[in-house]
């Protein structure tokens, strides 16, 4: 069976949205909810520099429909640290700050690290010990996106798999590509979108990645993606996707997103 699959941006408070995605003159209290209603996914940015309010998460919860998901961007204190085994603490503090409103609309957590942050095996695995299987009774899962390429080797997919954490493939000109599936989810950030394309990706580019998404979701390996360990876990099963349009030409990641959902069906 199929996993669901999601589709969005970036946040929702953006300038040049205002003239692009959100109909002229649309209260910015409104934005979220509009947003709402065309994707089916957020991944939430603004928690990776500060914690937010237990009300506002119950605000963001009540304000998308069912089936519509948020992923959240961990706090850089819990993944900017030369020891990440050293982080209990911060990912505490992370965790606990409200994130739990959310319920079944919470979707993955994002554990973004650096570029100069270089694939250590013992430290690692102690970070991913950390990381906890539930918050207030809310299920939580983990991705995780690296951008050293030490971390491009079988020991580090191994080591995600064991602790069911996805590694996030990242499609971007300098960041490593890890297509390989560790978890009963996939997750993606695409960050070229061009500002000469209406939609950022052009038609063949939204087509390809409908057809990743659809073979993820049918808990497939695709073919022509870039593998750091075995192409595939042995696993059938669906997973759910999380698919998110992220940087490059910004303005244009909700048509792009919208275009995507569209050929998804």
């Amino acid at each position: 069976m199929a996993g669901a699959i999601h589709v969005g941006v970036g946040g929702w408070t953006y300038e040049p949205w205002r003239d692009n995605f959100y109909p002229k003159g649309l209260a910015q209290a409104r934005e979220l909810e509009y947003a709402g209603q065309r994707l089916t996914g957020i991944e939430i940015n603004g928690t990776y520099y500060g914690t937010q309010k237990r009300e506002s998460w119950r605000k963001w919860a009540a304000t998308v429909p069912d089936g519509f998901v948020f992923t959240v961007k961990a706090s850089r204190f819990c993944t900017n640290r030369k020891v990440l085994a050293d982080g209990a603490e911060s990912i505490a503090k992370f965790v606990g700050q409200g994130i739990a409103e959310l319920g079944p609309k919470l979707g993955p957590i994002l554990w973004q690290f650096m570029g100069t942050k270089k694939f250590e095996p013992d430290d690692f695995a102690r970070f991913l010990d950390l990381l906890p299987a539930e918050q207030e009774g809310v299920a939580l899962r983990h991705a995780l996106e690296v951008r050293h390429d030490s971390f491009v080797c079988p020991a580090f997919v191994d080591l995600a798999r064991e602790r069911g954490c996805a590694v996030v493939f990242a499609e971007h000109e300098t960041y490593p590509m890890i297509a390989d599936l560790t978890a009963p989810f996939a997750y993606a950030r695409l960050q070229r979108t061009s500002a000469e394309v209406p939609t950022g990706y052009d038609d063949a580019a939204l087509d390809r990645w409908a057809g990743i998404a659809r073979s993820w979701a049918a808990g497939e390996a695709p073919e022509g993606l870039p593998y750091a360990g075995s192409p595939t876990d042995g696993g059938a099963d669906g997973r759910d996707v999380f698919l998110f349009l992220i940087a490059g030409a910004k303005e244009r990641n909700p048509a792009g997103a919208q275009a995507l959902i569209e050929r998804l069906g």
